[in-house]
């Protein structure tokens, strides 16, 4: 994963309504993501009332919830969060495909921007770092969510 995120830019997000879907599995370091996205949600702008944030038991849910929040009529952009840290076999690089494909899928088949915020990691410390450590992967993702909020609309006007 690359650590040369593109430098955001300044977008006024208080028009903007945007889902979240946030897995419960390995909830601390999911809830170190989902915090960093709403704080830099709110200092973009985004106002409480426009946002809806949904919690499901695994990654390998968020898809669904994901597609089905972005069908809520006036909802501008989803941002999609878990963590898979591998062990014994390969199964979270299965399940990250797996999830990764849906999203895109969801995405395509609403016809509004979904941001693949699952962390696929190889190790717990690797998980650490880039939800509650020094690579600051929420915020990116909430960047990233504002940049297609605002390139949907102008897109759609």
């Amino acid at each position: 994963m690359s650590l040369s995120a593109p430098t955001p830019s300044t977008i006024d997000g208080s028009a903007f309504q945007v889902g979240i879907v946030a897995a419960c599995y390995n909830e601390k370091l999911v809830n170190g993501l989902l915090v960093r996205v709403l704080e830099s949600l709110h200092a973009a702008g985004v106002k409480e009332e426009n946002l809806r944030t949904v919690r499901v038991p695994g990654s390998h849910e968020v898809p669904w919830a994901a597609g089905e929040l972005a069908r809520r009529p006036g909802t501008d952009v989803v941002i999609a969060l878990g963590v898979l840290i591998g062990g014994d076999t390969n199964h979270h690089e299965m399940v990250g495909q797996s999830v990764s494909h849906a999203l895109q899928q969801a995405a395509l088949a609403t016809r509004v921007p979904i941001i693949n915020g699952v962390i696929v990691t190889d190790t717990p410390a690797q998980a650490k770092a880039r939800t509650v450590g020094r690579v600051d992967r929420g915020t990116e993702f909430a960047h990233a969510a504002l940049e297609m909020a605002a390139l949907r609309k102008k897109l759609s006007s």
